[in-house]
C-alpha cells in the first residue's frame, strides 16, 4: 500500500506503510503531519491512523501532543488536554469584543479561532499556545474597556457636579 505525507506544505511519497511508520517512530514525520493513501476520503494527521501509530516507548509515542489525558495515547480532534477540556476562549473573545474594547478584542477572536482550528486537527500544543494568547487579549480588552468606562463615568459625574 502506497502512502503519501505532507511536511512543510510539501507532498512527499509514495512510501510503503512500513517506511512511513518508521519515519513516524523516529520523529522524522510528526504525528500531526498529514498522511493519505488511496481509498481515504481526505488527508488526516498521522497519529489518527491506527496502522501508522508508533510503537510504545518511541519518542513519537511519548510526544506531549498525544493527549494522554484522553485515555488514549493518540489525540482525536477536540481531545482533552492536561486533565480537562482545552478552552479556546472563543465565546469570551466575542463577548469582550462586543462589550468592552473592539480593537483589542479582535486579536482575541483571531487567536481563539486559531486555537479552535489547532484543537480540531489534534495539534494540542499549538492550540494551547493560541488559547493562551486569546486569553491574554481577552483580559487586555476587558481591562482597557473597564478603564475607558470608568473615565467616562468620572467625566460624566464631573459635569453633573459643575
Amino acid at each position: 500500500m502506497q502512502w503519501y505525507y505532507s511536511k512543510n506544505n510539501t507532498q512527499l511519497g509514495p512510501l510503503e506503510q512500513a517506511e512511513l511508520a518508521a519515519k513516524i517512530a523516529s520523529g522524522e514525520v510528526a504525528i500531526t503531519d498529514l498522511v493519505w493513501r488511496e481509498g481515504m476520503l481526505d488527508w488526516v494527521p498521522a497519529g489518527q491512523v491506527p496502522e501508522l501509530r508508533p510503537p510504545p516507548g518511541t519518542p513519537a509515542a511519548r510526544s506531549p501532543l498525544l493527549g494522554q489525558a484522553s485515555g488514549s495515547p493518540y489525540a482525536p480532534p477536540g481531545a482533552a488536554y492536561e486533565g480537562g477540556d482545552l478552552s479556546t476562549y472563543l465565546w469570551q473573545s466575542i463577548v469582550v469584543t462586543l462589550l468592552c474594547c473592539q480593537p483589542f478584542g479582535i486579536p482575541a477572536i483571531v487567536y481563539a479561532a486559531k486555537a479552535n482550528a489547532f484543537k480540531e486537527c489534534g495539534d494540542l500544543e499549538r492550540a494551547r499556545t493560541a488559547a493562551d494568547s486569546a486569553r491574554t487579549w481577552c483580559w487586555v480588552s476587558f481591562g482597557i474597556g473597564l478603564v475607558v468606562q470608568l473615565l467616562v463615568l468620572v467625566s460624566f459625574a464631573g459635569t453633573l457636579v459643575a
